[in-house]
């Protein structure tokens, strides 16, 4: 088979980190042909999508992680499977990236779909789940959004486009900062942005759940540094066991309908004390992170899941 990796260039990929590069050495390791495709790679031609591909062999050596062969164009009967491992922010040309896709025949596995990717935004979706997710506000508007804060007292303030905890602020009401960090988030009020409850268990961390095919594949705590409120792992948290709750399972049970019907299939849910907090659907990571933790290579299980859905698609066309 070959698969094809539509992702940020191979040259900032962090072979100990990158749940992209796993996936590229599994494939490798099977047998399978391994295609890197950029930004701009894709072309539609005739009603049919070409990518400009480059082969690769990845290996774990860190100054190395791939050997890079001759330039070719894969045309679609040659490809099995595309897995869309571009980093957020979901940009403009991101967007194209999904309307090309969209193209692509019904007979190639795409991990995640284009028009899943395109439905949900990682932080704003999730906010239709009232029930069990914090009490929530999006919004422009400066006395909607002063109002929320005098009212939850604590809140976590951060952009609707944002990601690996950039620009999160934790405001306390009568903050003498709260009016600039809201211009500032905002862009003097021309831009939503999401205010939320500050969850207290916040403190012990937030947890991790990568999902495959609707199922939990691996949990994660990640906790924040003593000198930061922010638990990302760009932010410097670090990572710690996790198990997966009562609690849990009733959240991703609710998930799980929508995101098979979305073509969501490789999916990182955060999770913090009994509250849902993100739906991460464009490049979900952490999972180097739990094979370290729980000396698996779960890898392999979502290589697993890909040849099937292949070989599905095959026995149905």
């Amino acid at each position: 088979m070959n698969f094809v990796f539509l992702m940020d260039p191979i040259e900032t990929v962090k072979m100990e980190k990158d749940t992209s590069f796993i996936f590229m050495l599994e494939a490798h390791r099977r047998g399978h042909g391994v295609f890197f495709v950029p930004d701009g790679g894709l072309t539609l031609l005739k009603g049919r999508v070409l990518s400009h591909a480059l082969p690769v062999v990845p290996q774990r050596n860190k100054q190395r992680p791939f050997i890079v062969r001759k330039p070719t164009v894969l045309q679609e009967e040659n490809i099995h499977a595309i897995f869309i491992r571009n980093d957020p922010p979901f940009d403009s040309q991101y967007l194209l990236n999904t309307w090309l896709l969209d193209h692509l025949s019904k007979k190639i596995t795409v991990i995640n779909s284009p028009h899943g990717l395109r439905t949900v935004n990682e932080k704003i979706w999730a906010a239709q789940f009232t029930n069990i997710t914090p009490h929530t506000l999006i919004s422009r508007n400066r006395d909607e959004l002063l109002k929320f804060i005098r009212q939850e007292k604590n809140v976590i303030a951060k952009p609707a486009e944002g990601f690996g905890g950039k620009f999160i602020f934790y405001i306390k009401a009568g903050d003498l900062n709260t009016n600039v960090i809201l211009e500032t988030l905002t862009h003097t009020f021309s831009h939503e942005i999401i205010l939320q409850q500050y969850i207290p268990d916040a403190k012990k961390g937030d947890k991790r759940i990568l999902l495959l095919g609707g199922e939990p594949l691996g949990a994660v705590l990640r906790v924040h540094s003593k000198d930061d409120h922010r638990n990302n792992f760009f932010a410097g948290g670090k990572p710690k066991p996790a198990t997966i709750t009562p609690n849990d399972w009733k959240i991703i049970e609710t998930l799980k309908p929508h995101l098979h019907r979305l073509g969501l299939y490789f999916v990182g849910i955060d999770i913090i004390g009994k509250y849902l907090i993100e739906v991460n659907v464009t490049s979900p990571t952490c999972l180097q992170e739990m094979n370290r933790l729980y000396n698996q290579n779960l890898e392999r299980k979502v290589i697993d899941f890909v040849e099937n859905s292949v070989k599905q698609r095959k026995i149905r066309k």
